[in-house]
């Protein structure tokens, strides 16, 4: 079995006592019935959600959260941030926690309550260059240890945002305790690459009205870089990978170019790698906080399939 392989292999590492491997598998049928019915009952109730702040270290500050626990949670999730000021995600937290999802969000390094320094546009310092992204995904790592030490060692993924898609694979790639990541619109490309674009599109709502996908890909090629910095390439932790990771983007996103990221993800997938995406065709760049639900629920549905379908080792 999948699971008691995944709670044995814990223990040898000695992450988990033999009594506690124990008691988590006398858990399972009520696990997998969790499961069967899961997927297509109701949100549970928020009063059924305990709400607990809690700090941890990272790089030598102390980050602040918060950790919304639902009775009987099937997996763990920890939130990470798009770019901006962003304090922890309370909202989102709540709708994954009704779903059998433990969560934990923090207020990004500089913001809240969370001490260190935020890097910025805001603040005139880069935020997409290698040196801020790669703190990030350590805070990311950070948060990640702090969840398994809470969750009662269940599975344990990163869902994040935009900017996310650098920063997720980092951290998953440096933290074994990471089983599986969800991405909202997050870029493939490379930080410059997504800056061209951006820059190209000029926050045009319309611009997929009046321009083709040959002018984006030339844009992303070609256009002048405004700034020098060492960008972050997502592609190489994503080769280095094997967890199941998904994507879901809107079509009309001027941000992140969709039809670029899908192509490299079925560049991925060629070579065996567990990913998936979804493209919603009305949407743009806010496909986790739009008003056509559809995304955040296939979200959580894949979430779920993953973990029924022993993906997840």
């Amino acid at each position: 079995m999948v699971i008691k392989l995944r709670f044995m292999k814990r223990a040898q590492k000695g992450k988990l006592s033999y009594n506690r491997c124990i008691k988590s598998l006398l858990s399972l049928p009520l696990i997998f019935l969790f499961l069967i019915t899961g997927n297509g009952e109701a949100a549970q109730s928020l009063d059924y959600i305990t709400k607990k702040d809690i700090t941890f270290p990272s790089e030598e500050i102390i980050l602040a959260g918060t950790l919304f626990s639902p009775p009987q949670p099937q997996v763990a999730i920890v939130l990470v941030h798009g770019s901006g000021q962003e304090k922890r995600m309370t909202r989102f937290a709540e709708r994954l926690a009704t779903h059998g999802i433990t969560v934990l969000t923090y207020d990004k390094r500089g913001v809240g309550a969370s001490g260190g320094i935020y890097a910025g546009p805001e603040v005139g310092t880069n935020n997409v260059d290698s040196t801020n992204l790669s703190l990030l995904a350590k805070d990311a790592s950070a948060a990640v240890n702090k969840l398994q030490e809470v969750a009662m060692d269940l599975p344990v993924g990163l869902v994040g945002f935009s900017q996310a898609g650098w920063i997720i694979p980092m951290a998953a790639t440096q933290n074994s305790l990471v089983d599986f990541m969800v991405l909202f619109s997050g870029p493939t490309i490379t930080s410059l690459e997504q800056l061209r674009f951006q820059f190209h599109t000029n926050g045009d709502p319309n611009y997929w009205e009046t321009h083709s996908e040959v002018d984006a890909r030339e844009a992303i090629k070609k256009d002048p870089d405004r700034f020098q910095f060492t960008p972050i390439d997502p592609i190489h932790p994503l080769t280095n990978l094997a967890i199941p990771g998904l994507w879901l983007y809107g079509a009309k996103d001027i941000q992140v170019p969709a039809q670029r990221c899908i192509e490299q993800l079925n560049q991925l997938k060629e070579e065996g790698k567990p990913y998936d995406y979804r493209i919603y065709l009305n949407l743009g760049h806010n496909t986790a906080t739009s008003s056509d639900e559809t995304p955040v629920e296939d979200a959580i549905l894949w979430i779920h399939q993953v973990l029924s379908s022993k993906k997840i080792l």
